[in-house]
């Protein structure tokens, strides 16, 4: 029998690919259609999943119900220029990509071989990079540069202007929550588009959800779990080796997240019509996915977290990690989208 842990994540992933297939959530997408397309709905339904996941994981940090400070987000130590460089890398490779990892998953359950190429690669040099060849490097890096400053999220320094813990949480969610619906719900075209606000709130209460379920339905004391919530450059490694070499390994959130994610757009491409085979169409356009790829693996294993997990997750937890992961996979996509460097090397045709 599956532990509570794998249902739900089974269960959570497949909300996940159902709405991630008709609404096509994607920060890459978002990012292209705003900056290359003046479309600015798909970005605002970014940011209303932030904000809810913000709001959400707070109140329940807030009240004791999850403990978020055992998650890899809030670690005392870390390395501000690995993660921001990892996020850099994974910004420029969901661009070569065309699509994040969450977001191949999507399209994979709709017959796009070229995400299982995209999905296959990212687990390989992640586990290259988390256990493998690259790991001494990315170790050695850490080692290098990583600090233990005083605080590490919104509301630990805003505890350092002598505001008590309740409160400085409070004012960190705040401003973070107001400004992000703000920016959302002040576009009239995307008030107009119930699909991307209902897109927006359902991703936002999915990172809730895996919350709740890591940290506290889920939680046993004699076999303790990692607290975590929607993540896939991680999740998609452990999958990818669970299924090469399930012998001895066990099922986890991680993995039954990526295989929800998988037949719930599988059943909603079938259901709708819109399930088809793709494929590349060129060498070159095959070499630069392949690339992008290769770099969401390293980076996103760098960073601790793809668009999702830490763009979305992480900074649900107002970790400071994780808004500099933020900022590094926004600055890798505006070079790429913007086409100040790679894209004129990688171009399809």
């Amino acid at each position: 029998m599956f532990a509570f842990p794998v249902v739900a994540g089974f269960a959570i992933g497949a909300v996940f690919g159902v709405v991630g297939l008709l609404s096509g959530f994607c920060l890459m997408s978002s990012l292209r259609d705003w900056w290359a397309h003046d479309d600015g709905r798909k970005i605002r339904s970014y940011a209303l999943a932030v904000a809810v996941a913000v709001v959400g994981t707070q109140f329940i940090a807030g009240a004791g119900i999850v403990e978020i400070a055992k998650s890899l987000y809030l670690q005392p130590s870390f390395s501000a220029p690995l993660i921001f460089v990892g996020g850099l890398l994974f910004g420029l490779g969901m661009v070569l990509s065309n699509g994040c990892a969450s977001r191949a998953l999507v399209l994979l359950g709709k017959g796009n071989l070229r995400s299982l190429v995209v999905i296959a690669i990212i687990g390989v040099t992640a586990q290259m990079t988390l256990k493998g060849l690259l790991a001494p490097m990315r170790l050695s890096i850490l080692q290098w540069t990583q600090t233990t400053p005083g605080v590490n999220s919104l509301p630990s320094l805003f505890g350092t202007l002598g505001l008590p813990d309740a409160t400085a949480r409070v004012v960190a969610t705040l401003i973070v929550g107001v400004a992000l619906l703000v920016f959302a719900l002040s576009h009239r075209a995307f008030r107009r588009s119930p699909g991307q606000l209902a897109a927006g709130l359902v991703m936002g209460l999915l990172v809730i959800a895996g919350w709740l379920t890591t940290g506290w339905l889920g939680a046993d004391e004699f076999d303790p779990i990692p607290v975590a919530s929607l993540t896939f450059v991680s999740p998609a490694a452990d999958t990818l080796q669970f299924i090469m070499l399930s012998t001895g390994m066990t099922l986890n959130f991680g993995i039954a997240l990526v295989a929800g994610v998988f037949v719930g757009s599988l059943l909603t491409a079938l259901l709708t019509g819109r399930f088809e085979f793709e494929g590349y169409t060129s060498a070159r356009h095959t070499g630069r996915s392949m690339a992008g790829a290769a770099l969401m693996g390293i980076g996103g294993a760098m960073a601790y977290g793809c668009s999702i997990g830490q763009g979305l997750t992480g900074v649900s937890t107002l970790a400071l990690p994780s808004f500099v992961a933020a900022a590094g996979i926004f600055a890798g996509a505006a070079v790429a989208i913007r086409g100040l460097a790679l894209r004129p090397v990688f171009a399809t045709q």
